[in-house]
């Protein structure tokens, strides 16, 4: 039988450091994503492939709304395999290529 819970997620991290919090992410979402199902994957509850798939269009989208024309231009749409640890093709050493992005972003908003 597999592990079902599988400790905090890459996820939990990256919504940090951008900022975020599981509401954003619900509000955003066009696919009925609810707030359990936010907290299950933060926490590391194995997901079904759709499901991830939904929690990581929801994030994209929700830092979408936050950038500029120019910024959106140069973001990196994350993938199911930066968020989640159990993914397929899941890299434990991959860079965040939105690293300057999101200090542009979040730093602002922390200043204040």
């Amino acid at each position: 039988m597999e592990k079902r819970d599988l400790g905090t997620q890459p996820l939990d991290a990256m919504m940090t450091a951008w900022g975020m919090n599981n509401n954003e992410m619900v509000d955003v979402s066009t696919e009925q994503l609810t707030h359990k199902q936010v907290q299950r994957a933060r926490n590391g509850r194995r997901l079904s492939l759709k499901m991830m798939q939904k929690v990581n269009r929801a994030f994209n989208v929700t830092i979408w709304f936050k950038l500029s024309d120019e910024q959106k231009e140069t973001y990196f749409e994350y993938m199911h395999k930066h968020l989640f640890n159990y993914a397929k093709g899941f890299d434990a050493d991959f860079v965040d290529p939105n690293e300057a992005l999101r200090k542009a972003i979040v730093a602002p908003s922390e200043e204040a």
